[in-house]
């Protein structure tokens, strides 16, 4: 089956992620982080935000719900069985802190075959309640071919 380049620019209907407290600092804790700013809410309001600030890599918590129906988009045609993650580029805009309300929209960038590969590239854009950005993201994915 070849792949279908007809998918590149097709953007998916965006999704929303609710920023609590508590997986700001799940995340934080997951991940290694000890800047207070993460977990201590009196902190995070001594240094001027209303809440916890999400530290930047988060962006894969609130992006992901946008990035499922494109993964599982037949016309896409990702084989999860031969899939590798290739990369990830994010560049952050305003930070995000808990009680934020994420906007994220997804779009197919490119699909590309190269010796027998398959590789895919989508972009996301994520706003908060403001209209703000907060991170936009560049995924890479590639699917192996049989050998």
């Amino acid at each position: 089956m070849a792949v279908n380049t007809g998918v590149i620019g097709k953007t998916y209907p965006p999704a929303h992620y609710a920023v609590g407290r508590e997986k700001v600092r799940e995340y934080a804790q997951a991940v290694g982080e000890s800047n207070p700013l993460h977990l201590d809410v009196k902190a995070a309001r001594a240094a001027g935000y209303d809440d916890v600030v999400a530290p930047p890599m988060f962006a894969v918590v609130y992006a992901l719900p946008a990035l499922w129906p494109v993964l599982f988009d037949p016309d896409v045609g990702i084989d999860f069985s031969r899939m590798v993650h290739g990369g990830q580029e994010f560049e952050w805009g305003t930070l995000v802190v808990a009680g934020d309300e994420i906007t994220t929209t997804v779009s197919v960038a490119d699909v590309s075959e190269r010796a027998g590969n398959r590789f895919y590239v989508f972009t996301s854009e994520s706003a908060n309640g403001r209209g703000q950005t907060v991170c936009s993201g560049r995924w890479s994915n590639i699917v192996r071919g049989a050998r």
